[in-house]
């Protein structure tokens, strides 16, 4: 009998290696790491900089440093990673060395999924700040495109390590809506799965709001993941909240902030009891470190409150077929997003365990 309450996914972000791009956009040797080190505290009890423990600044081109990741995840209960996969059209790609050699090597033997994380790199929310500027565009050049595309993603789908759900495996897409003809990218890649015998891909629609789950069904997804960050800071805050976080952010460098205890009210919805609706547990967010005064901070964070947090998402969940008790943890290592669960100097540990509490009877 299986003693987890729920199937817990962990997005997983894999810019913690140099690659050239990077080095012109940034200088010499960056990483997300780049980022995290020069974050610096905004306002009176503002957590930064953050500093990883355990795994430490690591390097991704490491495998050592990937198995060490992966035993973690799989020590405190989380079933696999979800990589995010970066395809920008005409058979561009950026990123993609760590979890090639994971597929290359056959390690490490812990399961995993993609996102295709399908947006342009531009604006505040890649550190810029100039939000016209383009770094890299992503493009839909049409079907050739979508076939390369499923050519290259097809050795992952037949890796055994793949999860997949009743047998389909699980192809998360970060922005449906971008996608100009998204039926025939549907289309073309189940097709493309049946000939490969691939069985049917589990398409997931990543969303912002639960009142616009039933568009991407009718677009041809299996299966929707909420994540309401920005739903939280817009419905969380009162118009003079916002009134006064703008005045602080133009003249006083200080960004708009929620209290995470407050903001956890947003994280769930009971649509999430539906078998194809898939929540996100939230471990935390501050942009501050890509984008300054601009960016938005939850404030207050604590494992205890995680912990509560982790539970309820668990709870609404519970009532499906185990295998549709489909969890996406966000995440494990966006550390440049405050947005991570490795553990780090000031909780260690604290968080991973507070998951662990709740995922297993």
């Amino acid at each position: 009998m299986n003693n987890k309450k729920a199937r817990v996914i962990a997005y997983y972000l894999p810019q913690y290696h140099p690659i050239k791009e990077n080095d012109i956009w940034w200088g010499k040797g960056f990483t997300e790491w780049t980022n995290v080190g020069k974050a610096k505290k905004l306002f009176h009890n503002h957590y930064q900089p953050r500093i990883p423990a355990d795994l430490g600044y690591y390097d991704l081109r490491l495998p050592e440093v990937r198995e060490a990741q992966a035993s973690m995840a799989q020590e405190y209960g989380i079933e696999g990673f979800c990589y995010w996969h970066y395809w920008f059209g005409n058979g561009k790609r950026l990123l993609e060395m760590p979890f090639n050699e994971v597929l290359r090597l056959g390690k490490p033997d812990f399961p995993f999924c993609l996102a295709w994380a399908n947006e342009s790199w531009k604006g505040f929310s890649h550190g810029l700040k100039d939000d016209r500027k383009i770094l890299i565009e992503q493009k839909y050049p049409g079907m050739a495109d979508y076939i390369a595309h499923f050519n290259t993603v097809m050795p992952a789908f037949k890796d055994k390590r793949y999860i997949k759900i009743r047998g389909n495996p699980i192809f998360v897409i970060y922005h449906p809506d971008q996608i100009p003809d998204a039926n025939l990218f549907i289309s073309i890649w189940q097709k493309l799965a049946k000939e490969n015998k691939i069985g049917k891909i589990h398409f997931v629609a990543h969303c912002w709001d639960y009142e616009e789950v039933n568009r991407y069904f009718s677009m041809g997804f299996d299966a929707v993941n909420v994540n309401t960050i920005p739903y939280a800071f817009e419905k969380g805050r009162n118009i003079l909240e916002k009134c006064i976080q703008a005045i602080e952010s133009k003249y006083f460098n200080i960004p708009k902030r929620m209290n995470y205890s407050k903001a956890i009210k947003y994280f769930n919805n009971k649509k999430a009891k539906n078998s194809n609706i898939y929540p996100t547990i939230i471990t935390g967010w501050d942009h501050t470190p890509r984008s300054g005064s601009r960016g938005s901070v939850f404030t207050n964070e604590s494992p205890d409150i995680f912990e509560k947090h982790a539970k309820e998402i668990i709870d609404t969940v519970k009532e499906k077929d185990f295998i549709d008790r489909i969890i996406f943890l966000k995440s494990w290592n966006e550390w440049g997003e405050g947005n991570y669960i490795e553990p780090d100097l000031k909780f260690g540990t604290k968080y991973l365990e507070a998951l662990k509490n709740q995922i297993y009877y």
